[in-house]
């Protein structure tokens, strides 16, 4: 499928629909890390290892949602010249081969004005944003915005959000509701599987898009225990941008030992994610 054949609210509900009785599974990947040229490749292997989506985080000096990893990894993709134009790029090249999702923070949104920011986004072929620290009260310009253009503002939601406020926030989701497992920020985490099961019903019950479970996922065990427990799309982050990292880490074509390869980041992230996607697979 073509990025222009059909909107990217279209594409999103495809690509859970195409999921066939397991959870989607949704990796991240930051812009710009290790750079703009070869986030390009980690998508494309995200794609040949299975994903159905793809989220794209934007660099920025102070991302509030961030776990150390990821923030670190976006300092770095910053001082190596990453702009909002490179990540446009990023996604406009992977978009034809996936349904994919920008995560980027308000200021980039309202600074250069919603209406020509998300144009900008409906042009590279990409399918929605996540705006982490854009709340209900105020997203109705960029909701609308969206709208026009068939893409998806996709809410976030917390184990303590409450639930007037759980409901009001799934009766305008679009595309998918991003479900956050736990209190705080992204990270890879131990002994999640007790806080899936109430954290997705409740989401589920406040609305009629699919409901993805994100932050501290980072096993093939966990992300089974989210589709397990209802959830239909699995979001892992830290545990790919990490993998990356180490591979970043190597000088290029450098061997660290007899049966070790050189840099290969997008290998690396790869692999993570055919073990995530097997993983998913084995748990309908």
């Amino acid at each position: 499928m073509s990025a222009t054949a059909t909107s990217g609210l279209e594409r999103i509900a495809d690509a859970f629909a195409g999921a066939a009785g397991r959870a989607a599974l949704m990796p991240y990947l930051m812009a710009g890390f290790p750079t703009l040229e070869e986030s390009v490749l980690i998508g494309d292997a995200c794609v040949e290892a299975g994903a159905d989506l793809l989220e794209l985080g934007v660099p920025y000096s102070d991302p509030l949602a961030d776990g150390p990893v990821i923030h670190a990894a976006g300092t770095r993709a910053l001082a190596g010249g990453a702009t909002m134009s490179g990540v446009l790029e990023v996604a406009r090249a992977l978009a034809p081969r996936i349904p994919v999702v920008l995560m980027c923070y308000a200021n980039m949104v309202f600074a250069p004005g919603v209406d020509a920011f998300v144009g900008r986004l409906a042009r590279t072929g990409a399918c929605g944003v996540i705006v982490p620290d854009l709340p209900l009260e105020e997203s109705s310009e960029v909701r609308e915005a969206c709208d026009s253009r068939g893409l998806a503002l996709v809410p976030l939601v917390a184990p303590t959000t409450i639930g007037e406020r759980l409901a009001a926030i799934g009766a305008s989701a679009r595309g998918f509701m991003y479900t956050v497992s736990v209190v705080g920020t992204t990270g890879e985490r131990e002994a999640l599987q007790a806080r899936f099961a109430d954290v997705v019903r409740r989401a589920k019950a406040s609305t009629e898009v699919p409901v993805a479970l994100g932050f501290g996922i980072s096993t093939p065990a966990q992300a089974r225990q989210a589709a397990d427990a209802g959830a239909e799309g699995v979001i892992v982050g830290t545990r790919l941008v990490r993998a990356a990292a180490e591979q970043a880490q190597r000088a290029p074509g450098r061997h660290n030992g007899p049966r070790e390869r050189g840099r290969d980041p997008a290998g690396a992230v790869g692999a993570v994610v055919s073990e995530l996607a097997a993983g998913l697979a084995r748990s309908r």
